[in-house]
């Protein structure tokens, strides 16, 4: 793995022994002890199988603790808020975050009360789960610990895991599309002219700002689910392609679950989970994408003039409550002591303080409510999806719990059904209140609303499962026979055919620009329609063609400014067109430099008004806006300086003329480099792919594609075939570390096995018993 590699996943190592929490649970007898049966199949790909709960649990944290336990052991680290304990405060997370406002961060999130509340609030079979994979982790553990840990976590903070960490570890995963985006900025909240809080680093808030940036990006996706009018055999088929991190607590983790006549379901999950987040079963496959609905509102506090820790309310001034956060910091000469934070709130959630954006003077400040912290609903939430036999049964359960936190959900079944919810926690603040009580100023990006009024809390609805959310019914959702698809944008055009339109934009907005992947994937199906039904074949191109979408809207203009009189600029862009003329249009991985240039170009020009030539037109939104308008003197001179400015940066790469796409985006397993196709998908590339700049003109895979499933039916069941872009294990000295990152390199899609005949039937099939009662695992028989 790259030195700069290394620093984004373990950014220091992985923390210590001590936490004043329970480990796992009592003692039980041996006739309750746990008992799973891990097979494994090709690529490592774990196909658990219990008799409860607690079994599948067990099963599940021993087989993620084989392929992954650095990375848990990092993330576990992270949410108890001891990293600047161990790695120094300066140091930073997988995220690029400071340790010290991350610790700050997690340490005001995860206190005891919210922790235990959560728990409590779990049904008792969801509570087995987690008590079984707590397990499981621990002996896998103490086996590693054994034989010696992984290099990069071989220390003593590496520690067995409780209950409550795995808690901890959901309720960051609740927050991450809300107050999770603020940690710097709650973090470093303080009075005005306050001197005993030592400030933050102010490039944090710069990396804070990118990182928001980039959240749908790095934690988006693209979901079709086609019906049976437009399915080759009159059954559903599912795309799934999410983008999340290849680094950290959001690498999905690839398994199979099985509770013999209770649970039978195949995906992948994120680190910590005990069940499926995306996936099939016997009748049904879905997905999830990330929303563009709101999770949080933001409230501004008119301050009482005579102190800044006072708020007016209904015309009373009403104290802050006042929270000390102490966290422990190792000092430069390696002593490690308490520092504490004040963190203020107000009734609607914690003081959040922006420099320049949300700004704490003796007039305002700003208060963030999150509608996840209330959230004790997502496990129950996944688990009742996994085990739903019909598609009614998904979406009942999906409208009856409420559980699920800040993505859309897109499904189908073995009769030909395809559905979209966008029922996930959202504030209930409809148009009215919007506009009565909303800060015009702040757009409609951050939902700022008026703190001095009691009108403007959020709406009670009494059909919603949770005070001040909007109620399921209320939520756009969407039944049809031929297909449903979302790439992030709104539920707006999920089916140009029936628009889901006039919901509150907290919700859903309309009449703006789609995504160019959306735009993409509506003019691929529209293509399929004239050659016939869509089969699994052409669902798996629309990934692996790694079509560039923009390049189909701007090209020819681009070629034709370059076939014109380039002046005194002729020289200096003959090669950067050359290479333009020459590219296939494509993030495939002969693709030429041409790409290089491409994006250089596109990215520079974004910030250019008026570069279109047929603005976008809310009546045709899967065709606008597009072309280049070149001839309009600012695109020309904008053009130019891109151009020139590509030219430079790819002489000062180092890399030869003739370099190709996999000559410069690679992923790192240990010292093994593997090719990359796709690329960034703000330029309509549906294979979205995110990398960062590496060493020697390269550029860095962290993110983008990353589970991919493509799912039919027969009368026999589910038909899936799919690969983990990053592979199995974390672990470089794994087998199963880079084996489906190679596979995904090649475009070579794997059959997933699902029935037991498939299961027995691979070539790499290899079976295992593990009895909590028993010394040692135990080689399965047939």
């Amino acid at each position: 793995m790259s030195g700069q590699l290394s620093r984004y996943c373990f950014a220091g190592a992985l923390l210590g022994m001590t936490l004043g929490l329970s480990t796992v649970v009592s003692a039980r007898g041996e006739a309750e002890q746990a008992t799973a049966e891990i097979r494994r199949t090709s690529f490592g790909v774990p196909h658990i199988r219990a008799q409860d709960e607690r079994g599948l649990g067990y099963g599940i944290g021993y087989a993620y603790a084989q392929d992954n336990l650095c990375l848990l052991a990092n993330e576990i680290v992270t949410v108890n808020g001891q990293r600047s304990r161990y790695f120094g405060p300066q140091q930073v997370t997988v995220e690029q975050r400071e340790n010290r406002a991350s610790d700050l961060f997690f340490t005001w999130l995860n206190t005891p009360q919210a922790v235990s509340g959560f728990w409590q609030a779990q049904a008792p079979e969801i509570q087995q789960l987690v008590e079984g994979y707590v397990g499981g982790y621990n002996r896998a553990l103490a086996e590693r610990r054994a034989k010696g840990l992984p290099e990069q976590c071989a220390s003593e903070w590496v520690r067995p895991i409780t209950t409550q960490d795995l808690v901890k570890l959901t309720r960051r995963l609740l927050v991450e599309g809300g107050v999770g985006q603020f940690a710097e900025a709650l973090a470093g909240a303080q009075p005005p002219k306050a001197t005993a809080q030592a400030d933050l680093s102010t490039s944090g808030f710069a990396v804070a700002a990118a990182r928001q940036q980039r959240f749908a990006l790095e934690r988006g996706s693209n979901a079709l689910a086609i019906g049976s009018e437009r399915s080759f055999n009159g059954r559903g088929m599912l795309l799934a392609n999410p983008h999340f991190p290849w680094l950290g607590g959001m690498r999905f983790y690839q398994m199979h679950l099985t509770i013999p006549g209770k649970l039978d379901v195949m995906g992948a999950a994120l680190p910590g989970l005990p069940m499926i987040n995306i996936g099939f079963s016997q009748h049904l496959a879905w997905t999830h994408t990330v929303d563009t609905s709101k999770h949080f509102t933001l409230y501004r506090l008119q301050l009482d003039p005579k102190d800044p820790t006072r708020y007016l309310f209904d015309g009373k001034s009403v104290p802050m409550s006042q929270q000390t956060v102490t966290v422990d910091i190792k000092q430069a000469d390696g002593q490690v002591k308490p520092v504490s934070r004040v963190v203020y709130s107000s009734r609607f959630g914690p003081i959040v303080q922006w420099p320049g954006k949300l700004d704490w003077d003796n007039r305002f400040a700003y208060s963030l409510r999150d509608a996840n912290l209330e959230n004790d609903r997502v496990l129950a939430q996944w688990y009742a999806m996994n085990r739903a036999v019909t598609l009614k049964d998904l979406q009942d359960t999906v409208q009856r719990i409420q559980g699920i936190p800040w993505v859309n959900t897109l499904a189908v079944d073995d009769q030909g059904h395809s559905l979209y919810m966008n029922v996930s926690v959202v504030p209930n603040v409809d148009a009215h209140k919007l506009a009565r009580c909303s800060d015009p100023r702040a757009g409609q990006k951050l939902i700022v609303l008026d703190g001095s009024r009691s009108e403007c809390d959020w709406n009670i609805d009494p059909n919603a499962v949770q005070k001040g959310i909007y109620a399921a019914d209320k939520l756009p959702q969407l039944s049809r026979r031929d297909y449903v698809q979302n790439s992030n944008d709104s539920a707006w055009m999920v089916n140009p055919s029936q628009p889901l339109s006039g919901y509150s934009p907290v919700i859903s907005q309309q009449d703006l620009p789609l995504g160019l992947r959306a735009r993409f994937a509506l003019d691929r199906l529209g293509q399929l329609a004239k050659s016939g039904p869509v089969t699994a074949n052409d669902l798996q191109r629309m990934v692996m063609d790694d079509q560039v979408y923009l390049a189909d809207q701007v090209m020819p203009d681009l070629l034709a400014f370059c076939a014109g009189d380039l002046g005194a600029d002729a020289s200096a862009l003959a090669e950067a067109c050359t290479r333009l003329k020459n590219w296939d249009r494509t993030a495939s991985l002969d693709s030429g430099v041409g790409f290089v240039h491409f994006q250089h170009i596109m990215q520079a020009l974004q910030a250019v008004p008026g570069i279109w030539r047929v603005a976008f037109d809310p009546k045709d939104p899967q065709h606008t806006p597009r072309g280049l308008a070149v001839e309009r003197p600012p695109v020309d001179e904008a053009l130019r300086q891109a151009m020139r400015a590509s030219v430079d940066a790819f002489k000062a790469a180092g890399l030869p003329a003739d370099s190709q796409w996999q000559d410069i985006q690679v992923a790192s397993s240990g010292a093994r480099r593997t090719p990359i196709h796709g690329g960034p998908g703000e330029l309509g590339i549906y294979n979205a792919i995110q990398s960062v700049p590496g060493a020697s003109g390269k550029r860095e895979v962290v993110g983008g594609t990353s589970y991919l499933q493509v799912v039919t039916f027969d009368g026999n069941g589910p038909n899936a075939q799919g690969l983990l872009a990053f592979s199995l294990s974390s672990d470089p000295s794994s087998p199963y570390s880079a084996d489906q990152t190679q596979a995904f390199s090649n475009r070579q899609w794997s059959v997933l096995p699902f029935t037991e005949q498939q299961i027995k039937a691979d070539p790499h099939y290899q079976a295992l018993i593990i009895r909590e009662t028993d010394r040692a695992a135990k080689v399965a028989t047939q």
